[in-house]
């Protein structure tokens, strides 16, 4: 990703990437499911003009992104 991910100062998302591989693999699909679908939650909120929804349904995304990454990239830092 280019930077530092923030999760990783977490010892709970240090904890993420000692998991077994195979945990991690269905875990990180979830991940970005739910980033696609928060995404679109964000969009549909911001066109019926719900900012504060729309502000949430990104930030969901991109915790899972974060989340997802991690996963798949367990020895970057």
């Amino acid at each position: 990703m280019g930077y530092i991910n923030p999760l990783l100062r977490l010892p709970a998302g240090q904890a993420l990437q000692q998991l077994p591989k195979a945990d991690r693999e269905r875990i990180e699909a979830v991940m970005r499911d739910l980033r696609d679908q928060a995404n679109t939650e964000a969009e549909t909120a911001w066109r019926r003009r719900k900012a504060p929804m729309a502000a949430y349904w990104r930030a969901v995304s991109t915790y899972a992104r974060h989340v997802a990454h991690a996963l798949a990239h367990p020895k970057d830092q």
